[in-house]
């Protein structure tokens, strides 16, 4: 039988430049006034007399979201009551921050928040803080950490914090896990994005895949995995993971850092960048073509990389407002269901702030994508096997006409590089995208399974 698998092939293929943004756009102050206002309407539906978010510095999106302040060295937690500005507890490196913030913040130092053998003498008791800001007897508490979980008593945040708003509150009270407000896959606030949001994320991409595209562009055997990193060209801007390149027998592993030892002709390579709103990752051999390849894997196109590129073509041509995640892995259950493809993350997932925000996308799932979702095209194969791993890792995001429209009116740049994009996928990857989806990626399902031959990708056109 005839299908999209089938139909990929390995072809010299000519990447555009797509161009960069000349600047990256800002959220305005208002987008941050109007998400706490959602915030507190929602909180107002469930009850809860305060919401309470904690943040660190591996998990700041939330609280970034809502006040355009992330925690750096230490912890945060945010206060939020049913009207007046919410309340902001740092610790003594983050007070004068938290003063930068676009949302006007009541701040609180609270220093058992500050690292370890600074000063601890400037603060009143945790206790006597929350109690000021109106948590006691018989109020009902949602607590916003970064994790979801089928007991709502069961929270990811320091136990300091929770016991103390449970002495508070008292049996009479409610202290339980909210951060589905926030991160619900069907309609948490921030599953569903402004165009100002999205503009951003666009922005980002634009960073991480050109980066990424230089990596592979410029790599040469010799190089040390960390000389290789130094292509990124990263600029500084917030990460959202740590960045991620490795080749010969580590790369394997997936998640390490660049280390001291040099890429040999022959490895198998893998490179990831994620900075806030986008990661773009690839994987393949650092060899010019199937003949340099070991014996055991020189069928590496034939046996993986184009069943792989089939299956992703699928599920990008089957995404559109109105779809189901159900759906979509389905797309990939059909083609890559044998254990060989070690599939076993949600074949796609939404991005934020954070790398992962959360995914819509498993079996049987029948939440629909919405217009304003941002999604990452991240469908792993962990083969375990000599065969390594190929990897197609981009951001796009899903927009009804109306915010398409938005989207070309105030963001015109971002607009042409996103139309370029649809255009290179179709004419050159013959990918046939519905006219929901917008790639922000530089390196649109550009999947060059030779490392040494960047001009040979996998295509479906003909």
């Amino acid at each position: 039988m005839t299908g999209p698998a089938t139909l990929a092939r390995l072809a010299r293929v000519e990447l555009p430049d797509f161009g960069m943004p000349d600047r990256e756009p800002e959220i305005p102050s208002s987008i941050h006034v109007a998400r706490l206002a959602r915030l507190r309407e929602r909180a107002g539906e469930r009850g809860y007399d305060r919401v309470v978010v904690y943040a660190d510095r591996e998990h700041s999106a939330n609280l970034s979201y809502l006040t355009g302040f992330d925690p750096r060295f230490e912890e945060a937690i945010l206060i939020v009551g049913q009207s007046d500005d919410p309340a902001i507890l740092v610790g003594n490196e983050c007070y004068g921050l938290a003063g930068a913030a676009p949302l006007p913040l009541r701040r609180h130092r609270f220093q058992d928040l500050s690292l370890p053998g600074q000063p601890r003498d400037r603060s009143r008791s945790l206790d006597e803080i929350l109690s000021d800001e109106g948590i006691g007897s018989g109020r009902r508490v949602g607590v916003i950490g970064w994790k979801t979980y089928t007991d709502r008593a069961t929270m990811e945040v320091p136990a300091f914090l929770v016991d103390t708003l449970r002495h508070l509150t008292g049996p009479s009270g409610i202290v339980e896990n909210s951060v589905d407000m926030l991160i619900d896959p069907a309609d948490g606030l921030r599953a569903i994005n402004e165009v100002e949001q999205l503009a951003a994320m666009e922005a980002a991409a634009c960073a991480t895949s050109s980066a990424v595209r230089r990596v592979l562009v410029g790599l040469e055997p010799g190089m040390s995995e960390r000389e290789a990193a130094a292509l990124l060209g990263w600029d500084g801007s917030p990460l959202s993971c740590h960045l991620m390149l490795s080749a010969g027998p580590r790369a394997a592993l997936g998640l390490l850092s660049p280390g001291d030892r040099r890429i040999e002709h022959g490895d198998p390579f893998t490179v990831a960048f994620g900075i806030w709103g986008a990661l773009n990752c690839r994987a393949g051999f650092v060899v010019e073509d199937a003949s340099q390849l070991p014996d055991p894997v020189s069928d590496y196109v034939e046996r993986l990389v184009g069943p792989y590129f089939g299956a992703v073509v699928e599920w990008y041509e089957a995404l559109h407002v109105g779809q189901t995640g159900g759906r979509l892995q389905a797309i990939i259950d059909r083609h890559l269901a044998d254990p060989f493809f070690g599939i076993f993350l949600n074949p796609g997932h939404q991005i934020h702030l954070d790398e992962w925000l959360n995914s819509p996308i498993a079996p049987g799932s029948t939440t629909e994508l919405r217009s304003g979702m941002a999604f990452q095209a991240d469908i792993i194969p962990a083969t375990g096997t000599p065969y390594f791993t190929t990897n197609i890792e981009d951001g796009l995001a899903l927009a009804d006409q109306s915010l398409r429209d938005a989207f070309a009116a105030g963001f015109p740049g971002a607009w042409d590089r996103i139309q370029a994009r649809r255009r290179f996928m179709r004419e050159s990857l013959g990918i046939d995208l519905h006219p929901d989806v917008l790639p922000f990626s530089n390196i649109p399902a550009w999947l060059p399974p030779f490392i040494l031959r960047p001009d040979r990708v996998m295509t479906m056109a003909h």
